[in-house]
């Protein structure tokens, strides 16, 4: 593919390297000699530490250091970790609370660091932790999602973080009053774990008088700035790298206690030291995502249009403030409040409330998901109250393409859409049509089936600017990029764009990234927003390097640089034989010593986000005597806009849709009443597997977004983003008749199962 790159569906180059045991991450990658650290962690929810006894541990064989709260304020390291906070309902700011790097006098969830051995190996420093002394004195933990109860933090009154609000509350008061008809519904959002193929891990190396920080994360820029600040290092004094990753969901986007200490670590020790994960270690201390629950209501006219919707969410944060957790449940979460719906009035409340457990953060989605879910079990739910075809009650609330661009009640402007016409694909595409005669042939066989629709509508995140730096090699161009890969096909799509706009084949096409040092800033990956960014900047620097070198060739073509066109291949002009494609006129700069002309550095911004859309169908087969539930089918129509890769996308879809399943069937995090994790290892905690998912039905029907040039629209999130909400609206469909009225996830066999013998009490 030497032409024509975008919209063609390329396969990834880097799957052969993957596949065949190229990859190298953050293990593979420690430095020869390097020291091996190991963490104690709490093993009660909420204590005060009455005891911290290291010498034994200093003393062990093999080991070089024993870290605790006391030797870091020594070490002046007294930096805590940072957290976005959002204002409360009354204009008021919260203060979070103080998040240390290890626990300062007190434990406050299962698997809080309280120490860090570092020696010869990971054995060594194993063995040496465990003759360490901690001495605890419990305290009552705090488990419920709600306000009071024994306090976590003296600073937080009834460990609530925060009363975020959004909308406009007496004109939601004001549209419920006058209602024809509301509906109301409690929903819960489970709490889960990230899970990904690779988990975190760190290494750090100090030079004296530069420290090489490297780490499976998502983005190194920000790593850099708050390792800077916490060691009080200069600018120029860090290098932070990050190699292959094997999947983040957002959890590795933030930054945790144990790189801050692996770094200091190995700057006083002057030795390389190494940091991994191990997975009950990870899923005892890894952010966790969800668990929420909301108290919905919605108010309709006599027409069935909706009127006004009003929610209050209660958020479980954890014991403390991770870097992006207060937003997750509030700000992001009403980014697509109402959805894609033309709602004049609604009014979101939610309580950030703390507990004696594991961080909640972003995971695929971060919010969104969560705000979608709810939506849609609601819009299920009204439509069976109202006696309305759930997909016709969604028809006559939808935001009409007339009515674009549209502002929704959180202000958020939605820039194009025509949600109708993609319902009716997704009709097609799930073959409702043989809908009825599917359901007759299960209860035939003496099975429950249900049918679940979700309409959702994402908020592309993250940081809209982006840098990129293109430099030409003899052999080809090297493309250094701001954003960060964890499998998502970068090094591929950034290639077959860059040749689509430059004409350079993909095979003389590099892509490098996580890398500090070769280009100043960068966004990472989060948010949907790696391609649309990363595009966006890199249409501007090729604009900009094909202008630098009309510059150059004018006098060797004898033409003024304006008489020189472009035409994504070679450049042309009238009355000159010469017809250079980008890589020969690299070549003759680099022959005419014009080294300027070999490296280009852009930065662009996008001006507005944009709001990727589509309808999930799926199908669910219950077996009543077991509980247990089939997805039978799926299917999923986006709209995405205008692609770069259509296989990509497909890949992204599925990986979502893939979590999403998981989330409604499978996969939910139980605390017991002590703060103890229940579901600790993968014999308790449910994955999806194979045998689990349906061939997914993918298509995409585009409209061209406005808010970037190229008229994209993210979609690394979206499989997960409507997936929950279809299978769930499935389940509860095929429940319905038998008298199940409240269908929370995640609807393992027993909770089904559970639930069909409550309903059938209910009904009689």
């Amino acid at each position: 593919m030497d032409k024509f790159g975008r919209s063609q569906p390329v396969t990834r180059v880097e799957d052969l390297r993957f596949l065949t045991g190229g990859g190298h991450y953050i293990d593979d990658t420690a430095p020869d000699g390097a020291l091996f650290a190991y963490v104690l962690r709490s093993s009660v929810a909420h204590a005060d530490i009455t005891g911290l006894d290291t010498a034994e541990a200093r003393a062990a064989e093999g080991v070089h250091m024993v870290v605790t709260a006391e030797d870091l304020a020594e070490a002046g390291l007294t930096f805590g970790l940072p957290t976005v906070m959002v204002p409360n309902r009354d204009g008021s700011q919260s203060k979070p609370p103080r998040r240390p790097l290890l626990a300062e006098g007190r434990v406050r969830f299962v698997g809080e660091p309280v120490a860090v051995v570092i020696a010869e190996s990971a054995q060594a420093a194993k063995d040496a932790a465990e003759l360490i002394e901690l001495d605890l004195e419990d305290r009552e933990p705090h488990m419920a999602t709600e306000a009071g109860g024994p306090a976590i933090h003296d600073d937080v009154p009834d460990n609530r973080a925060f009363d975020f609000g959004l909308g406009n509350e007496a004109a939601t008061e004001a549209a419920f009053a006058r209602a024809a008809r509301t509906v109301s519904l409690t929903v819960e959002n489970s709490r889960i774990i990230s899970n990904p193929m690779e988990g975190r891990g760190c290494h750090a190396t100090w030079d004296g008088e530069r420290l090489h920080f490297a780490f499976s994360g998502q983005g190194v820029w920000e790593m850099k700035a708050l390792l800077r600040k916490a060691l009080g290092l200069s600018k120029d004094a860090v290098h932070v790298t990050t190699p292959d990753v094997g999947g983040g969901f957002g959890t590795k986007t933030m930054p945790y206690p144990e790189y801050f200490v692996v770094a200091h670590a190995a700057r006083a020790l002057g030795r390389p030291v190494r940091w991994f994960s191990e997975r009950g270690e990870a899923m005892l201390s890894d952010n966790s995502g969800r668990d929420l629950v909301s108290d919905a209501e919605l108010a309709f006219d006599a027409d069935n249009r909706i009127i006004g919707y009003r929610v209050h969410t209660k958020s479980n944060l954890g014991a403390y403030l991770s870097g992006f957790g207060p937003l997750m449940q509030s700000q992001l979460f009403s980014r697509v409040l109402t959805g894609v719906y033309d709602i004049p009035a609604a009014w979101l409340r939610t309580e950030g409330i703390l507990t004696n457990t594991t961080q909640v953060d972003a995971y695929r989605g971060a919010g969104r998901p969560e705000a979608n879910y709810l939506l849609e079990r609601m819009m299920d739910r009204a439509a069976r109250e109202l006696g309305v075809d759930p997909w016709e009650l969604r028809r006559i609330n939808f935001i009409k393409p007339a009515q674009f661009p549209y502002t929704t009640v959180s202000e958020e402007t939605y820039d194009v859409g025509d949600f109708a016409s993609v319902l009716d694909h997704a009709a097609r595409a799930s073959g409702r049509d043989g809908w009825e005669a599917r359901k007759a042939a299960s209860e035939a066989a003496g099975k429950l089936r249900g049918q679940g629709l979700c309409y959702y509508i994402e908020s592309i995140l993250g940081d809209p600017s982006e840098n990129v730096r293109i430099a030409f090699e003899e052999d080809g161009a090297v493309m250094y990029v701001g954003t960060q890969s964890n499998g998502q096909g970068h090094e591929t799509v950034f290639a077959q764009f860059l040749s689509d706009q430059s004409g350079i084949p993909v095979d003389k096409i590099r892509i490098v990234q996580g890398d500090s040092d070769l280009i100043a800033k960068g966004g990472g990956t989060g948010g949907s927003r790696s391609v649309t960014v990363q595009a966006n900047v890199t249409l501007v620097a090729v604009g900009e390097i094909v202008q630098k070198f009309k510059d150059f060739l004018a006098p060797e073509m004898g033409v003024e640089p304006d008489a020189i066109a472009w035409d994504d291949v070679q450049f042309r002009a009238e009355g000159s034989n010469l017809t250079p494609t980008m890589l020969e006129v690299a070549a003759m700069a680099r022959d005419a010593g014009r080294e300027d002309l070999l490296t280009h550095n852009a930065s662009a911004e996008l001006p507005a986000r944009s709001f990727p859309n589509g309808a999930h169908v799926a199908e669910v087969e219950i077996d009543p005597e077991t509980g247990e539930v089939r997805l039978d089918r799926y299917s999923v129509v986006d709209d995405f806009g205008n692609l770069v890769n259509p296989l990509l996308v497909e890949g992204q879809v599925h990986g979502g849709v893939a979590q999403g399943v998981g989330q409604a069937l499978f996969e939910r995090v139980v605390y017991d009443e002590t703060g103890q994790l229940l579901t600790a290892s993968f014999m308790d905690y449910a994955m999806p597997r194979a045998d689990n998912m349906p061939m997914v039905t993918f298509e995409t029907q585009p409209v061209p977004s406005t808010a970037n040039q190229l008229g994209m629209k993210g979609c690394g999130e979206a499989g997960t983003v409507g997936s929950i909400a279809a299978v769930a609206n499935a389940v509860q469909d095929a429940l319905w008749d038998r008298g199940v009225r409240q269908a929370d996830i995640p609807f393992t066999p027993m909770r089904v199962w559970q639930m069909l013998q409550d309903g059938a009490v209910a009904a009689e």
